[in-house]
């Protein structure tokens, strides 16, 4: 299903469960969650804001059950909407009240940090379904990264404090610079018969001749949506709608390819690169060279290596401005086959 194309819409209900992050914001975080609820219970829904993710868990299931449940509200950051993801049912709107230090999945959709504008998507807003992808058992909106960036994630929430502000990663990207070792990764991806190839625990290493298959290189990542932190975008064409995920590699592992490759995606130049090489696939396992290489899922540690990857098709049920989705259908349509 295309992005912009309507749903139909979830039975009638007029609950809204706001799943609010304690550590995702400042007081002008929590007074924003305030001015949702209050403007949703103007308009005659009623409004539970929940911080604990068991308590949200009893009451997304007992309202779903009763019929009364009209969406789910994530207020954080990319974090705080995939956690809420991996506790919907299918089919149950998730909506945004972006917080926090980023917020790439609400920018996607165009879902401002403004409360009326957040109370009139939830209560008029388009109903889309997108695609998630699924990391071992966990559900990711945005991508997985595999290497350094997420080393730098995972220095981070180790020592994490409190919020995070774009001032905490520099210490844990100093650290991961004077360490890390960039170990070589192999993603394999999935045929059009939904088989990996070639199997990844009984194999030779690829060879000019039999590397079909299989992407080798210092740096991972597999994308859902084309966005990433600092405004980046690694594959500006991926689809979160075309029922595939865009995997690609970065060839060579040190701070100065790093450097050049960071260059290269600021400026949309590595699409032509020899070191860039990427595919689409439903399916995809990653290995690394060696132990305990980390992977993140939207900006949060997601566990070691190795991790299998696929996709599920409109698994996303989410409530965006009406007017960003007509804007996105009017584009596809224009754009043609």
């Amino acid at each position: 299903m295309a992005i912009g194309e309507r749903i139909p819409p979830f039975p009638p209900a007029r609950r809204v469960l706001i799943a609010a992050n304690p550590n995702a914001g400042a007081r002008s975080g929590q007074l924003l969650v305030e001015n949702v609820s209050q403007g949703l219970r103007q308009r005659g829904f009623t409004v539970d804001v929940i911080s604990d993710i068991a308590h949200l868990i009893c009451e997304i299931e007992r309202s779903h059950r009763e019929g009364t449940l009209f969406a789910v509200a994530a207020a954080g950051g990319d974090g705080t909407a995939a956690l809420v993801l991996n506790v919907l049912p299918p089919g149950v709107p998730l909506a945004l009240i972006p917080l926090g230090t980023e917020n790439l999945f609400a920018k996607y959709l165009g879902v401002a940090p403004d409360a009326n504008a957040i109370c009139e998507t939830i209560a008029h807003g388009e109903l889309l379904r997108l695609d998630a992808g699924k990391a071992g058992d966990r559900l990711f909106l945005l991508m997985l990264g595999c290497g350094f960036d997420a080393e730098v994630v995972r220095r981070l929430h180790r020592e994490r404090k409190g919020h995070i502000h774009h001032l905490s990663y520099a210490k844990p990207i100093l650290d991961s610079i004077r360490s890390y070792e960039y170990p070589e990764l192999r993603v394999y991806y999935g045929l059009p018969d939904g088989s990996l190839c070639p199997a990844s625990d009984a194999i030779a290493p690829p060879t000019a001749t039999s590397s079909a298959g299989v992407l080798q290189g210092c740096w991972a990542f597999v994308v859902n949506l084309p966005r990433y932190a600092g405004g980046l975008s690694i594959i500006p064409g991926a689809d979160g709608s075309d029922g595939l995920l865009d995997v690609c590699t970065f060839k060579h592992g040190s701070l100065w390819n790093g450097l050049m490759y960071l260059g290269g995606v600021w400026f949309g130049q590595h699409g032509s690169w020899r070191d860039f090489e990427t595919v689409r696939a439903p399916r995809i396992r990653i290995e690394a060279a060696v132990p305990d290489v980390p992977y993140q899922l939207d900006g949060d540690p997601g566990g070691v290596l190795p991790v299998d990857v696929e996709v599920l098709p409109g698994r996303i049920t989410v409530l965006a401005p009406a007017e960003r989705v007509q804007r996105r259908a009017r584009s596809t349509v224009e754009a043609g086959p």
